[in-house]
């Protein structure tokens, strides 16, 4: 696999960065030589893109990173929308690949492959709100260089951590893995710590503190910050209202729903949505 090296000594320079909606199933990316680095983060369908002689299928939760001087182009028509962002390396960086990232990771760099599909894309979604709306609040360079570079790291996390879980004790790991893709499905209902561990065949005690052996936080926690953190996606991403959002997450109770995103987050939900209300949107 191919894998950008970016040496962050200093931030990435923030270009652009928007919501892109696709106005029908016709649209097709058009065709031009790229500047500077995009990245792209389908949040819904399917984009069919090209680099140079390459072809990608980037569907929900997956992205794409085109380098400065390829050629990008769409291949195929289709309803999607993404979240783009355009920015420049000014200091060096270098294609890589898989087998040439030191095992070690030195401090001062990250690696972002070419291709691939974001772990937790709520998260992803959430810091380019929070890019868009420091473009739009305040014209700050030095806070969007930041913030851009926020995307690529928090990217980079969580790939690393993916591969991290390659190493050895296997089985525990995917077991693991496993409790964190069921709470992931199932955290729109009112699930609960019983469920799980009668799902996986496990005592409750014993499976909460295996989880947090791994992941620093109890089964109970755990779920709590997947609901919150999918509240915040719909916080930013649509125009729920609140009571909506706390019954698509499985609780009935907005009372608690408040005061459990508060308690969590700082900030009620209503506080959280208007910080990062501005939205960059492209149809075109």
């Amino acid at each position: 696999m191919t894998y950008y090296e970016f040496s962050l000594e200093t931030p990435l320079k923030y270009d652009l960065t928007g919501k892109f909606q696709a106005p029908s199933s016709e649209w097709l990316h058009f065709s031009r030589y790229m500047q500077n680095f995009e990245l792209i983060v389908v949040t819904e369908g399917t984009a069919y893109l090209q680099i140079d002689e390459q072809f990608f299928d980037i569907g929900k939760g997956e992205f794409i990173l085109f380098p400065p001087l390829s050629k990008q182009s769409g291949y195929k028509s289709s309803s999607c929308a993404f979240y783009w962002l355009h920015f420049t390396c000014e200091n060096s960086f270098r294609t890589v690949s898989s087998d040439e990232i030191p095992s070690e990771l030195p401090a001062e760099k990250i690696y972002i492959p070419r291709y691939g599909k974001a772990t937790n894309l709520e998260k992803i979604i959430v810091l380019m709100k929070h890019l868009q709306d420091s473009v739009r609040s305040y014209h700050n360079s030095l806070q969007n260089n930041y913030l851009s570079t926020a995307v690529l790291c928090e990217l980079f996390c969580q790939f690393t951590k993916r591969n991290a879980s390659l190493d050895s004790n296997m089985k525990k790991k995917q077991l693991f893995n496993d409790i964190q893709d069921y709470i992931k499905w199932y955290r729109n209902t009112d699930i609960k710590v019983s469920e799980i561990a009668e799902y996986f065949g496990y005592n409750r005690r014993y499976l909460s503190e295996f989880f947090k052996t791994f992941s620093g936080y109890s089964l109970k926690q755990y779920i709590i910050q997947e609901k919150i953190d999918l509240a915040k996606y719909l916080l930013c991403e649509t125009n729920d209202n609140i009571s909506d959002i706390a019954y698509s997450l499985g609780i009935n109770d907005n009372h608690n729903f408040m005061k459990v995103f508060k308690k969590t987050v700082g900030l009620t939900p209503t506080q959280y949505r208007n910080a990062y209300s501005k939205r960059l949107l492209f149809y075109k």
